[in-house]
């Protein structure tokens, strides 16, 4: 029997897909969790150890990146396939980075989604168009992905919150009320950004933020 977890932050879409993984003839459903944090701390009160998870990127508290990263690290045996609707190459590759073995889009067929549920269980993989002319593509333009995927890699979490935020309407006091962050602190998150990120605007900082899958539209 293969276990899988799921971890998405749409409980309607958690139940559908709960009730046809658990028609699939040698899986079940084992753990559900609306994000990253949640599943984290199921894992450590009941020591359940799934084969496969089926993540979504964009979640609140702990995205997909996050959690995608911190199951490489301390569940080696844990096989992660991406459930998104983001289709960007930046997202893709850097959840390939952090140890997925597969992607598919949440619009896919169930068929596609029983393919991969099996390929990744007796591969360990799943390499359909998507992620092979992604890598490809990477390969061609490794330098443009690991610029982006560095500056991505030296944010912090409060940082990456501030730039959802960013792609908001609120105003930088307004953030900073949301965050539980004095107006100075927020000025020094902004500032650094855009030496981190090398931008000088709020736009600069939106852009980055939607172009590199921290926020969709």
């Amino acid at each position: 029997m293969t276990f899988v977890a799921l971890v998405d932050d749409h409980e309607l879409l958690r139940t559908g897909l709960a009730a046809m993984i658990n028609s699939f003839e040698g899986f079940k459903v084992v753990m559900e969790a609306n994000n990253g944090q949640q599943f984290v701390e199921k894992i450590k009160t009941t020591k359940i150890n799934p084969d496969i998870v089926l993540l979504d990127i964009t979640m609140p508290q702990m995205d997909g990146y996050e959690t995608s990263s911190w199951i490489k690290s301390n569940l080696p045996q844990t096989r992660v396939l991406v459930l998104s609707m983001l289709e960007n190459d930046t997202a893709i590759i850097r959840m390939l980075k952090n140890g997925a073995r597969g992607y598919i889009l949440k619009d896919s067929k169930p068929k596609i989604f029983k393919d991969a549920l099996d390929s990744i269980r007796d591969s360990g993989y799943y390499i359909n168009d998507l992620v092979s002319n992604k890598l490809m593509h990477y390969i061609n333009h490794e330098e443009v992905y690991d610029n982006d995927a560095m500056a991505l890699s030296n944010l912090s979490e409060n940082e990456i919150t501030f730039l959802k935020w960013i792609c908001t309407e609120k105003t930088y006091k307004e953030i900073a009320d949301e965050m539980c962050l004095s107006p100075r602190t927020i000025d020094t998150y902004r500032d650094n950004l855009f030496k981190k990120l090398d931008v000088k605007t709020r736009v600069g900082l939106a852009i980055f933020a939607i172009k590199n899958g921290i926020v969709t539209i």
